[in-house]
């Protein structure tokens, strides 16, 4: 390793760059702006083109012509837009194979006869030039087409809209070359226009000069005074307020919207844990019974109607069992059965009737005295 460090490489500084106002475009191979006309291509064009040969209108439609068709159109074109780019794009497609030659007035002209102007002279033209519609630039076009200027520019017909334009006693200065056939119309766009646009800053004319004050303008570059930059540099910072209390209020608005959705999900999360469809099969499960024996009615009482036990499960037949000194030791019941029993089961009045109206069926071998105790028992019985 050098005992000197190594210096550290400090980052690459970019710098903007920016076009020449005035520039050559010789250098630019694929794509130019047109020329004016006072430039060699533009002259070269010019001598190219045999103007002996004059083109009809007839013969311009059908294309049929040995050279290309020269047009011209003019105009001031301050602040260019699509309007003046439609018009040109009109002109330049009247005809199948058109040369579009652009007059553009100067600035005394244009003040002179139509008024101040927002752009100069060298910003129309430049605008106009590079308008890909556009073949060569006339600079200080004259007002009014004289026969010398068409004939020098080899002009073959004129395009411009048809609306009658009044100078010098003249109705209309493009009269003249509408009747000898060298007028084509184009047709203007509606709702823009220069005059329209020069009409939107005027009438917020305060909103663009605190535009510019806030882009780093000083109140002598807009010709403002003191007391009015400071009412707009105020208006400014009162609208910088508003426009922060929005942002941050947005803001709060949509944290808390996402703090809610967060919420609402482990609510219904929470929800579905507790009452979802097994915890309720659950819960149905272990109240059913409670709410089957709370709806149900009550039971009847378990004994009979005078009192008597009822044996449930137990269908033989009915006895009665009589103490052994009444039946002489013997276990045997008055049907015969063997089996004793400790109480009468389900006592009908035929049964009874029917063991009190046969006491013969007794055993003859017992003495009187047994039968009279058995009479009198039976007689009690009966009485009962």
């Amino acid at each position: 390793m050098s005992d000197q460090e190594e210096a550290p490489v400090s980052p690459p500084i970019f710098e903007y760059k920016m076009l020449p106002l005035h520039m050559d475009f010789k250098e630019f191979t694929i794509c130019k702006p047109a020329p004016f006309s006072s430039d060699e291509e533009a002259i070269l064009e010019r001598e190219r083109c045999d103007y002996t040969q004059r083109i009809t209108y007839q013969m311009a439609r059908s294309g049929k012509t040995n050279r290309r068709v020269r047009v011209y159109a003019d105009g001031i074109y301050d602040l260019f837009h699509q309007g003046h780019a439609r018009q040109l794009m009109q002109a330049k497609n009247i005809f199948p194979n058109v040369y579009l030659i652009v007059g553009v007035c100067n600035d005394e002209l244009t003040h002179r006869m139509k008024g101040r102007t927002v752009m100069n002279g060298f910003e129309r033209y430049e605008g106009v030039r590079h308008c890909r519609y556009v073949d060569e630039v006339v600079q200080n076009a004259p007002w009014t087409l004289s026969d010398e200027f068409i004939a020098e520019n080899k002009i073959d017909f004129v395009a411009h809209d048809d609306i009658p334009y009044v100078h010098d006693g003249l109705d209309d200065i493009y009269g003249p070359l509408k009747a000898r056939g060298m007028f084509v119309a184009t047709e203007r766009t509606e709702g823009v226009s220069t005059s329209d646009i020069v009409a939107r800053i005027v009438k917020d004319y305060d909103l663009y000069v605190r535009r510019n004050l806030a882009r780093g303008y000083s109140a002598k570059e807009l010709n403002v005074s003191f007391l009015s930059e400071k009412k707009f540099r105020l208006q400014n910072k009162m609208d910088e307020l508003k426009s922060r209390g929005k942002r941050e209020l947005t803001k709060v608005k949509g944290d808390i919207i996402t703090k809610w959705e967060e919420k609402s999900r482990e609510f219904i999360d929470t929800f579905l844990l507790l009452f979802g469809r097994e915890r309720l099969n659950h819960l149905w499960n272990e109240s059913k019974g409670k709410l089957i024996q709370a709806l149900s009615p009550p039971g009847s009482p378990s004994g009979s109607v005078n009192g008597d036990d009822l044996d449930d499960g137990n269908d033989s037949d009915e006895y009665l069992e009589l103490p052994a000194e009444y039946s002489g030791g013997s276990t045997n019941s008055l049907n015969g059965n063997s089996q004793k029993r400790s109480s009468l089961a389900r006592p009908s009045y035929q049964s009874r009737s029917a063991v009190a109206s046969s006491p013969e069926d007794y055993d003859d071998d017992d003495d009187d005295d047994d039968d009279a105790v058995y009479d009198a028992e039976f007689v009690e019985r009966r009485s009962n």
